[in-house]
């Protein structure tokens, strides 16, 4: 069995064990990305000569008993919107192409001090505006089943490494969808944490009260270890909540007995893909079988998330790149008359399409004469949204539903018509208005062999539950194949 077989647990049990080192571990992978990485191009930036100077430093750390814990030695990939010390940080785009951070994301540190090896950045959606990984400055990335469609976004760059074994773990952040839908795309396990779980210090804001920074993993179980590491308090972010429950591991068991499943009516009507629908339901009956109660129910409001989403999103996405006017850092246009010209070339030239089109809708909704009339009302329905899952949750431990409506489409079919993309979002986007914990885990696949993913959601803090339900389907279903099919 070839290293790049194991998940980053088994990996780091390995190599604890004296069976395999962290040095031939980081080379197995960089032979994986050479052999892959020119189709797939998963990667924005690689640090290969960091890489196995750390993989050094690490294994000794090991052999002398300093590093224990289940991640040490695993190399790991960070999507390329989390700071990284000495490492480019461009969110993929070319206004940030020249970005060296002084200092790590404290998601990042979390992992390096835990002896994870840090292999590069990997491609996104542009500032993570974007549900395909097609609005990168750098090009697109390819998904691993099938090189014609898209690994889903904005984090395909950190799905399509963890399913073509690029990496064994990665991390990316989620402000509408973009660990889960991807992850889904891509046959892994993905899941984006309560909000104020984890730190998002060094994380590029795109939406300030929506983003989340998680785990993108082979299994359950490194999804529980990742997890673990990266969810402490910091007081560098005043949104980073104190928890003591972050014991996540012990949530593993195979056991739903009596565990309360809703399946919300509204997920399952008109829009959504037949194969799809019947892998989910499927999903559901194996809960079922295990002990779980399963019932149907309204949610509500669901019409309602995607233009709340959109609207609240872009008013916060125009608020957060202003700060990016070829001034403090990133590129500057060459030739410009004064400085406010400088400011308008230097953006124009800078940003992408989708980037532009969210910072104009943003700087529009929080105009004069619309904020009340679109920011405001869609703060409200936000609220409204988030009663409706307290609601639900009074009744119910999780909520199971589809990722998104189809497996993944083809290269350029979403890019010709951007509302079909953020219609994409519809199941998605309500987990990160109201703050909740969300997961995919694959589920089938459909009749051209594309990943499908299953969506579990939990009230706030309540990752043990989510956990929990995907571990007991994993284990029924004999385990999650990684596709490394290309």
């Amino acid at each position: 069995m070839s290293l790049l077989d194991l998940t980053a647990v088994k990996l780091s049990e390995k190599i604890k064990a004296g069976e395999a080192t962290v040095p031939e571990a980081v080379k197995e992978v960089f032979s994986q990305i050479e052999a892959k990485e020119e189709l797939l191009h998963c990667y924005v930036s690689l640090n290969k000569e960091g890489a196995l100077k750390r993989a050094e430093e690490v294994q000794k750390k090991i052999q002398a008993g300093e590093l224990r814990g289940p991640l040490a030695g695993v190399p790991v990939a960070i999507k390329d919107n989390l700071c990284t010390a000495g490492m480019l940080t461009t969110c993929s785009s070319k206004i940030l192409g020249n970005f060296v951070p002084t200092f790590s994301a404290q998601a990042v540190e979390n992992l390096e001090a835990a002896g994870a090896v840090i292999l590069g950045k990997t491609n996104m959606d542009e500032f993570a505006m974007g549900s395909t990984t097609e609005t990168s400055a750098f090009g697109v990335t390819r998904n691993p089943h099938n090189p014609e469609h898209v690994p889903g976004g904005s984090s395909g760059g950190s799905a399509a490494a963890v399913a073509a074994g690029e990496c064994f773990f990665a991390l990316g952040s989620d402000t509408g969808g973009s660990i889960r839908q991807p992850a889904s795309f891509c046959g892994v396990v993905g899941m984006k944490p309560t909000y104020g779980r984890v730190s998002r210090y060094g994380l590029v804001a795109y939406g300030s009260s929506l983003d989340q920074i998680g785990p993108l993993t082979k299994d359950v179980r490194d999804c529980a270890a990742v997890l673990e590491l990266i969810a402490t308090h910091d007081k560098k972010d005043s949104t980073s909540v104190k928890r003591e429950d972050t014991d996540f591991t012990s949530a593993l068991q195979t056991d739903v007995e009596g565990m309360r499943v809703g399946i919300p009516r509204d997920y399952f009507g008109e829009g959504l893909d037949k194969e799809v629908k019947e892998a989910v339901l499927k999903a559901a009956e194996v809960l079922k079988e295990k002990g779980a109660v399963i019932e149907e129910f309204d949610l509500s409001l669901v019409e309602y998330a995607i233009p709340a989403y959109y609207t609240i999103a872009a008013a916060e996405a125009s608020s957060n790149l202003e700060r990016f006017d070829g001034i403090k850092y990133g590129y500057r246009t060459q030739d410009y008359e004064g400085l406010h010209h400088m400011y308008k070339k230097t953006r124009s030239e800078g940003f992408g399409a989708e980037v532009k089109r969210r910072i104009m809708l943003g700087s529009f909704v929080l105009s004069s004469g619309y904020y009340d009339a679109y920011y405001l009302k869609a703060l409200r329905v936000k609220a409204l949204i988030k009663k409706a899952f307290d609601e639900a949750f009074a009744k119910y431990d999780v909520i199971l539903g589809p990722v998104a409506p189809t497996t993944a489409p083809k290269l350029g079919a979403s890019l010709a018509d951007p509302i079909k993309m953020y219609l994409g979002d519809i199941y998605t986007i309500s987990v990160n208005l109201a703050g909740l914990p969300g997961m995919s885990v694959p589920c089938g696949k459909d009749s051209a062999g594309l990943p499908i993913g299953l969506q579990l959601i939990a009230d706030c803090f309540e990752e043990k539950k989510l956990l929990r339900a995907a571990y007991t389907y994993e284990q029924a279903v004999g385990g999650f194949l990684v596709g490394k099919e290309v």
